[in-house]
């Protein structure tokens, strides 16, 4: 299947991209391709410019400062997986990253598109959220900065604005805590049914004292087991204090139902992966006096 007939215009800086944008009518950013080529190939999209951004070098940079860590929106998902800084001070985004499609996707998809593309199924905005990332967004009128919790919105739908770019990710490091991204994936297609991703810190006396639940793939938008981890936190977190945690508290807003899973079905996975992410999680981390 072929696309609609459009206009390819390169561009070599974020300058440069933003006028060509602005003088371009119904244009879109291409970068790894991953999400918008086969939308445009379905007519789901038909841009009549498309402006390639994958070869602008300071959006691929991967660096830390302090104690952060800044990923372009260029970084592949497979630089994800096997970058040292990433394995080191964000594990759990390198879970995920293994987990996405297959070896040739990994290879040439990106952190910003995958995030800006926004698909429920996806397996970077849970983590994302499970981390409290922060997106630099720019554009032709400015720079701005978004939480991950705010920058979802709906289905495919985000907090960019018209002719912004997701430039950069920032995460904090999290030395000394457990993770885990475990995923009920459709067999076929390798995206998420169900996903959890969870980040966990325990304190000098072994209980819990940070907590991130997250889910993908359940909901038309990621969202966070608030209620979970409020009643989690503060507690030594024995399997059976999890489990009841997890029954009880964890309620899944408006469930998606879809060809491959009912709401009801997806709502009943998530508590099966909150239980197995929570426990992975608390068997990797570690407490300061470990």
């Amino acid at each position: 299947m072929f696309s609609s007939p459009f206009q390819y215009r390169r561009a070599h800086s974020l300058e440069e991209a933003f006028r060509l944008f602005e003088s371009c009518q119904d244009a879109k950013y291409l970068a790894g391709g991953h999400s918008l080529l086969p939308a445009m190939k379905l007519r789901l999209a038909q841009p009549a410019h498309l402006i390639d951004i994958g070869r602008i070098p300071q959006l691929a940079m991967l660096e830390e400062e302090g104690d952060k860590v800044h990923i372009g929106g260029l970084v592949t998902h497979a630089r994800l997986c096997s970058e040292p800084l990433i394995l080191r001070h964000s594990p759990l985004l390198s879970q995920a990253a293994r987990q996405i499609a297959d070896p040739q996707v990994r290879n040439r998809g990106t952190v910003g598109g995958n995030l800006a593309h926004a698909d429920p199924a996806s397996d970077l905005p849970a983590v994302m959220l499970a981390l409290d990332g922060r997106f630099h967004l720019q554009g032709p009128h400015g720079h701005r900065t978004v939480a991950a919790r705010d920058f979802f919105l709906d289905l495919f739908t985000t907090a960019l604005q018209e002719g912004e770019i997701l430039t950069a990710v920032e995460i904090e490091k999290r030395p000394g805590w457990g993770n885990s991204y475990l995923k009920y994936e459709h067999p076929a297609s390798g995206y998420a049914v169900c996903a959890a991703a969870c980040s966990l810190q325990l304190n000098e006396e072994g209980e819990c004292s940070g907590l991130s639940l997250c889910f993908n793939g359940v909901s038309a938008v990621p969202f966070q087991a608030r209620q979970v981890t409020e009643a989690l936190v503060g507690e030594r977190l024995a399997r059976s204090r999890i489990e009841e945690a997890v029954q009880e508290r964890l309620e899944v807003p408006d469930p998606l139902q879809d060809s491959f899973a009912s709401g009801p079905y997806r709502a009943r996975m998530a508590k099966v992966y909150a239980i197995r992410a929570l426990t992975s999680a608390h068997a990797q981390a570690s407490s300061p006096r470990d």
